[in-house]
């Protein structure tokens, strides 16, 4: 389900690293070539470049790209780069520590918590530990409150039970949980009750999708729609994300690009971080549910809002 191409015949990592160099060297930046090798790559032969690189020259990759580039293209690049679980450790101290915390800061922290299997965010955690000598759970804490802290906490903290068998599902628990979501959502307004945070953070993928389809026959409606009473209410806009990712990510996915070429202007922190944390796992659902959603390709509209070597690396990421 990715939609970035490798060769068929990778060069080996020296090479790579030697192209690279040439590259940066000299007057001017040859940005075509570094993108046709990192947009290229895997994650594990991304992380050996970085590697091989510092062997042979002494010198960070990262710090040598930060010189030469610059702008989206540079942040696209540099998100890009690391492996899986050290960009989710950036990107959650990026949001935790944002001196303006805005809802679009608690969706990244909401987006690694249910989107990423129970190992990756152990992984996250993991790094986020050993690179900033503090718990991703306690800065969540700290950065946080409320109903939002209610919420991020235990998605930061959660170890899902994954089963190899997506039809295994307890059939009377999903009903009990579809009705307890119903009583405390439609009749309590309660959006921040215990048990729907329980069931939110603790319950496998599989359940959670079949407890919510329970819901819809039960009541006749989507429990998104009972998410709506208040429309600028953030909490619930985050609740709502995160029954998104956590049962039909691309459904996500596909509104927060779309959101992000909206209108004037482009938010472009959105684009890079969900082109460049999607395109080695889910990119092409996520493309297929945008063609469906605005019958137009996302390859379209991305060249309508950027340009330039920015533009560049993120066609060679979605094409």
């Amino acid at each position: 389900m990715a939609t970035f191409s490798v060769p068929d015949q990778v060069p080996p990592v020296a090479e790579d690293c030697e192209k690279l160099r040439k590259a940066m060297q000299g007057l001017g930046t040859d940005e075509k070539a570094i993108i046709s090798i990192l947009a290229h790559r895997t994650a594990r032969q991304r992380c050996s470049i970085r590697q091989i690189y510092v062997e042979k020259y002494g010198e960070d990759l990262f710090k040598e790209l930060e010189k030469e580039l610059s702008g989206d293209f540079l942040r696209a690049v540099l998100v890009w780069m690391p492996h899986p679980a050290e960009r989710d450790a950036m990107l959650a101290k990026e949001a935790t520590t944002s001196p303006k915390k805005s809802l679009e800061d608690y969706f990244v922290i909401m987006e690694i918590g249910c989107t990423r299997t129970s190992q990756e965010l152990f992984q996250a955690r993991q790094d986020y530990h050993d690179r900033y000598k503090r718990s991703l759970e306690e800065d969540v804490a700290c950065c946080t409150s409320g109903d939002f802290r209610k919420l991020l906490v235990p998605l930061v903290t959660c170890y899902r039970y994954e089963p190899h068998d997506e039809a295994l599902v307890d059939t009377a628990l999903v009903n009990s949980e579809a009705k307890i979501l119903h009583d405390k959502i439609f009749s309590d307004k309660d959006y921040s009750h215990e048990e729907i945070i329980r069931i939110l953070t603790t319950r496998s993928k599989p359940h959670l999708r079949a407890t919510l389809q329970n819901y819809n026959e039960q009541f006749g409606h989507p429990i998104n729609k009972d998410l709506k009473t208040k429309p600028k209410d953030e909490y619930l806009a985050l609740l709502r994300a995160t029954i998104k990712c956590l049962t039909c990510p691309e459904k996500h996915f596909e509104k927060a690009l779309r959101l992000s070429m909206k209108g004037l202007g482009t938010k472009e922190e959105t684009l890079t971080r969900v082109v460049v944390t999607r395109a080695e796992v889910d990119m092409k659902p996520i493309m297929e549910q945008y063609q469906r959603k605005n019958n137009v390709p996302l390859v379209n509209d991305t060249k309508g809002d950027t340009s330039g070597d920015y533009l560049r690396m993120l066609l060679a990421l979605i094409n």
